[in-house]
């Protein structure tokens, strides 16, 4: 079968190493519009369970992005505002890595199985797609193939309230932060987490009101970088705030909540943001794009038609991205009205931040309030790094050290 994937980022890449993985005999182009190493963004976030999904079906590139990538254990909630201030904690662990390091690997993988991938490639008009028996439109959230075809899709755009822009720090943080800082025009915050070594990713918003207020809405990017670094200086210990990765500076945008009713036309099929979009808050984009990639090439493997094969990828995975679109969708909309939540002191907040998906049983509190303690904690970490241990030796994976976290002074 010729394929053509429209869109190298990890929808079309991992679905080009998995189809020819189950069938080598796939003639599978990738077209990607922008040079090698230029990528949007600048880290990835996921959970350990994304490590299972990628060992068992290419335990190959699942070795490289677990060597690519590092490991960090707790979520602080950091708040400083007129009223409280203070630090909270959640349990738990995750990994990042740099988006063109993630890139680079899984091109590296595709190629090696014979892949023809293309850099520098851009489709200029939808109608000029390149004769194949099979399109892949992996072309991201603004999927030029999914705008031309938009009525058939039954494509609905849904955009978010408040702004947000996607920046790197030059403070490597040691674990996921929340940091929020009440100005005089209300607050903003941001999502940070490392990514690379000396580099963290750092996702800014606020809400509409606030950016006004800041003047934000008025100043060039790169002169909006300094009034941030000001607003944050105690959450970044002084250190940069980095708006370009790609030789333009960051833009501030609104979160584009992408849904389709299906997402097959003719011998078309969407795939990864192209398909559908997660907010950023949930931290399961790659997450879904990969599982798009695994379940379209097992489809076109096990049926014999490739309009039932796309069928059933369409059915399958729409059903399945119900609940979780249905949960970001909550969270993004938890993130558009947080003050009332943020007059409560810090612990209480980042309790309400962690439960923003739905109602907890009581105990669930209780053990949050257990949790703020450092002998908890440490158990607690302690009780994650066996787990960890041991699922890294199932894949046969060394594991990955922690990054450094200083001494808690919380009692």
């Amino acid at each position: 079968m010729r394929i053509v994937c429209v869109g190298g980022g990890p929808a079309g890449l991992y679905f080009s190493i998995s189809a020819k993985l189950r069938d080598a005999g796939h003639e599978i182009t990738v077209v990607e519009a922008d040079p090698p190493e230029a990528t949007y963004g600048w880290g990835v976030v996921y959970w350990s369970d994304l490590l299972d999904i990628l060992h068992r079906n290419d335990p190959e590139s699942a070795r490289a992005v677990s060597a690519g990538s590092v490991l960090w254990q707790q979520q602080d909630i950091r708040v400083h505002g007129y009223r409280h201030d203070g630090t909270a904690h959640l349990n738990g662990y995750g990994y990042s890595m740099g988006r063109a390091a993630l890139l680079d690997i899984l091109t590296r993988r595709a190629r090696s199985l014979g892949v023809d991938v293309r850099h520098g490639e851009r489709l200029t008009d939808p109608a000029d797609l390149p004769e194949a028996d099979l399109v892949v439109a992996a072309d991201g959230a603004n999927s030029r193939i999914r705008q031309s075809r938009a009525e058939h899709f039954g494509t609905r755009l849904e955009t978010g309230r408040n702004p947000f822009i996607w920046l790197g720090t030059d403070r490597q943080f040691d674990g996921f932060v929340f940091a929020f800082e009440e100005t005089e025009a209300g607050w903003i915050w941001f999502h940070a987490y490392p990514s690379f070594k000396g580099v963290s990713t750092c996702i800014v918003e606020c809400s509409p009101e606030t950016w006004q207020g800041l003047g934000l809405d008025t100043l060039d990017e790169d002169d909006a970088v300094p009034l941030l670094e000001k607003v944050f200086h105690r959450p970044l210990d002084g250190h940069s705030l980095i708006s370009r990765s790609r030789g333009a500076p960051a833009k501030w945008q609104r979160f584009a909540h992408v849904t389709n009713r299906t997402w097959v036309d003719g011998n078309v099929v969407l795939a990864g943001d192209a398909a559908h979009t997660t907010h950023f808050t949930l931290g399961s984009g790659t997450r879904l794009a990969v599982i798009d990639a695994i379940v379209l090439s097992e489809a076109l493997k096990h049926f014999a038609d490739p309009q039932v094969a796309l069928r059933e990828y369409d059915r399958r995975r729409r059903a399945e991205l119900h609940r979780v679109q249905a949960s970001a969708r909550t969270s993004m909309a938890w993130f558009e009205h947080p003050d009332g939540y943020l007059e409560r002191d810090p612990v209480d907040f980042a309790y309400a931040m962690a439960v923003r998906q739905g109602h907890q049983p009581a105990w669930r509190y209780q053990a949050h309030l257990a949790t703020q303690r450092t002998p908890v904690r440490k158990a607690l970490r302690a009780y994650d790094t066996g787990k960890r241990w041991y699922h890294d030796r199932k894949r046969g994976e060394t594991p990955l050290p922690l990054l450094h976290r200083p001494p808690s002074h919380t009692s």
